[in-house]
């Protein structure tokens, strides 16, 4: 099961963690965990490319299976509502894939107070 939880404070996302594995198929041919990993690193990238945000990432490399990405302090507005506008994107593309194979991914939201 992939758990993938985003922390959202002040209206703001700041932050997710993506942990485990689809398992929905074999090795090279889990479509829940291509799906995830597309997005995911994409979002990761486009973040760099169109809100010129060079975000915090923590990943295992070498198994896979966990990536935490945390935003850091942006004080430019535009910069802040593309990565919010990536960031939702990503949360909500996600949770369409829980939709129809909730029994490989779990998608939750945090406020943090």
């Amino acid at each position: 099961m992939i758990y993938a939880k985003f922390d959202f404070k002040d209206n703001q996302y700041t932050n997710f963690t993506l942990s485990g594995h689809a398992e929905s198929g074999p090795y090279g041919h889990d479509l829940v965990c291509s799906a995830v990993s597309a997005l995911t690193i994409g979002t990761a990238n486009n973040l760099t490319r169109l809100a010129d945000v060079e975000p915090d990432l923590e990943m295992n490399e070498e198994e896979g299976g966990y990536l935490e990405l945390t935003l850091p302090e942006i004080s430019d507005e535009t910069q802040q509502q593309t990565a919010q506008i990536l960031l939702a994107s990503l949360f909500y593309s996600l949770s369409d894939i829980e939709e129809s194979y909730g029994e490989f991914i779990s998608v939750s939201r945090t406020n943090i107070l």
